[in-house]
């Protein structure tokens, strides 16, 4: 049987399992011709260059690996002397060029970690479960130069559990992609995919996540506060001020009967948890961490940094994470 002449683009790890499943489940109808990915960057108080997961796995699978600041046109005649015939796509960081995507025989590939039309863009994952969804999924995309907006293959649904964390969600979504590609290949083989084109009346955006993401407004109802922080745990997190201090939110959970006190008014400050008063119910946090500190159980912080019932913590707006196509 022909083997389908393949180079992916990917930069974060939720594209593991996925290689993992071509050089695993698909040998006999797959070759693995090259992978691209972000070039290294420097971390860590050395500054030191370091390869991200992707590379590191192509290298251990030796896997030809390009790793352009921009694919540009030396990349065109680079996949063309490849012989590419698949182009597939996930997390990359770049929107690609024509000239690049005209060289596979067969329609370039995305896959996209949300149900599109809804949340294209850049932060799909904390977006889902930020904005309080308990579904989301992986489709399966033709790449055009509209972002995230190509003719639909196939989708596979994931759910968001109420404990999930973008890293939790992420790791699912990453399974997601290999039955996916599974049910897809056939027609690939066949060089027969149909695609069927997205609805744009329900097209949403969600946006590139920033440092002001971790603002909390305790006008917000404790469910909202209680999704951001869960969606955020991570980067930027969450986190109010207190005696002139960023004080930042780990675990957390939330109570939505009302309550006749004014947002950001502490109602508790006791072993178990720090209850906020909110716009609607409560936000109970669990931990919390100062700057420079570890993130500890509510109990021990607060030993260590009271918080008296009654204090008002001070609420900073927070910006819509989703938008509408206009």
């Amino acid at each position: 049987m022909h083997k389908l002449r393949t180079v992916f683009m990917g930069s974060d790890p939720i594209v593991l399992p996925l290689l993992e499943s071509l050089l695993r489940d698909h040998a006999d109808t797959i070759s693995l011709v090259g992978l691209y990915t972000q070039p290294d960057r420097r971390q860590g108080r050395g500054m030191k260059l370091h390869e991200n997961p992707v590379k590191s796995w192509a290298l251990a699978h030796g896997i030809p690996v390009r790793q352009p600041d921009k694919p540009g046109e030396e990349d065109v005649q680079w996949l063309r002397d490849a012989g590419c015939e698949l182009l597939l796509v996930m997390a990359y960081g770049h929107l690609l060029r024509d000239a690049l995507l005209n060289v596979p025989r067969l329609p370039p590939l995305n896959f996209h970690a949300s149900l599109l039309p809804e949340l294209r863009g850049a932060s799909p994952i904390e977006t889902a479960i930020a904005t309080g969804r308990r579904q989301t999924g992986v489709t399966l995309m033709r790449i055009v130069r509209r972002m995230d907006a190509g003719a639909a293959m196939d989708r596979e649904l994931v759910d968001i559990a109420p404990d999930d964390c973008r890293e939790s969600l992420a790791a699912k979504l990453a399974s997601a992609c290999v039955p996916l590609f599974a049910r897809a290949l056939p027609a690939l083989l066949a060089g027969e995919p149909r695609f069927v084109e997205q609805d744009e009346s329900r097209a949403t955006y969600c946006r590139i996540l920033e440092k002001e993401d971790s603002n909390l407004d305790f006008a917000a109802s404790a469910k909202e506060l209680h999704e951001r922080s869960r969606a955020f745990r991570i980067w930027p997190g969450t986190a109010f001020d207190y005696a002139g201090q960023r004080i930042r939110v780990g675990n957390s959970s939330y109570d939505e009967a009302p309550t006749p006190h004014a947002p950001g008014t502490v109602l508790e400050s006791g072993k178990d948890a720090l209850s906020v008063a909110t716009g609607r119910g409560t936000f109970v946090i669990h931990f919390l961490q100062r700057p420079g500190g570890k993130m500890l159980p509510a109990a021990d912080f607060l030993r260590g940094m009271p918080i008296a019932p009654g204090s008002v913590l001070e609420s900073r707006p927070m910006k819509a994470l989703e938008r509408l196509a206009t």
